[in-house]
């Protein structure tokens, strides 16, 4: 079984949401970017999204692109984007690990070869953002043949035809992007999150994750009362820059203790 199915079974019984932190890889350095993961994970994460650093991406905000543009400084790419995960893998068997990232830098790798690396290193799910269902069914059988879940985004604007086609394609969980813009933007409406995910479960079977916009305990309970997961990037990624590089996971992971504190304090309503 998928770490991810596993992951969500476990939860799902416990009647607790998941607790999924973004962060990029190669933010703030290389070599902490394994200590950050380990980090979150000690604080409560549930699964591990790892953004694959970018030069022109199209629905990063400002503080996701500020750890991009400083990932690239790096030197870090698709290939020590996949090294990271092996090197994690090394330490911890069981947390799943979703590269998020563009179609450009695993089309220049290749994607037969990037479905059998990123197998080799122990990736569980992959979100290419500008792979839409109707272009990605070949590459999603790639995965799913390597026990990779492709996952896809639905938005507020996603027409429920195209819904449909998520639902048929998709595996692990399903990322309802619950604003219009860009990462880290806007106000977030529990009410409209809430109708959405009602209109999104009717098409669609697996967990259905919820970020963009949550930012504090209160919007985390909010949703986490309603999705089976909740996803935190922006925030997550402000606490890494806002001091010296060799805290950033202690920050990190203070912070998003309290996240989890937080949504373990109300039970989920029932699907």
């Amino acid at each position: 079984m998928n770490r991810i199915d596993a992951t969500f079974d476990k939860l799902r019984a416990a009647g607790r949401a998941a607790l999924i932190p973004y962060i990029t890889a190669g933010d703030p350095s290389l070599a902490a970017t394994v200590p950050l993961m380990r980090a979150l994970t000690s604080a409560g994460a549930d699964v591990i999204e790892l953004g694959v650093p970018f030069s022109d991406p199209m629905a990063d905000g400002p503080v996701v692109q500020r750890a991009s543009e400083r990932a690239l400084a790096n030197g870090v790419g698709l290939d020590d984007v996949l090294t990271i995960v092996a090197a994690f893998r090394e330490l911890d068997a069981i947390t799943p690990i979703v590269l998020m990232g563009y179609a450009n830098p695993i089309e220049a790798m290749g994607t037969t070869a990037f479905a059998d690396r990123a197998q080799h290193a122990g990736v569980d799910g992959v979100i290419v953002v500008d792979y839409p269902p109707e272009e990605a069914g070949e590459f999603a059988q790639l995965l799913e043949g390597r026990q990779i879940a492709p996952i896809f985004l639905v938005a507020p604007t996603t027409p429920e035809a195209r819904i449909i086609a998520i639902g048929r394609m998709a595996r692990g969980y399903v990322y309802y992007v619950s604003l219009k813009g860009v990462t880290g933007a806007g106000h977030l409406d529990v009410a409209d999150v809430v109708a959405r995910l009602a209109g999104i479960r009717r098409h669609v079977a697996l967990p259905v994750g919820v970020g963009f916009g949550i930012r504090d305990a209160v919007s985390a309970q909010a949703i986490a009362a309603h999705a089976d997961a909740i996803v935190i990037g922006s925030r997550i990624i402000q606490e890494i820059e806002s001091g010296p590089p060799a805290q950033a996971p202690e920050r990190a992971a203070a912070w998003l203790a309290t996240i989890r504190t937080a949504i373990d304090q109300i039970a989920r309503k029932a699907a």
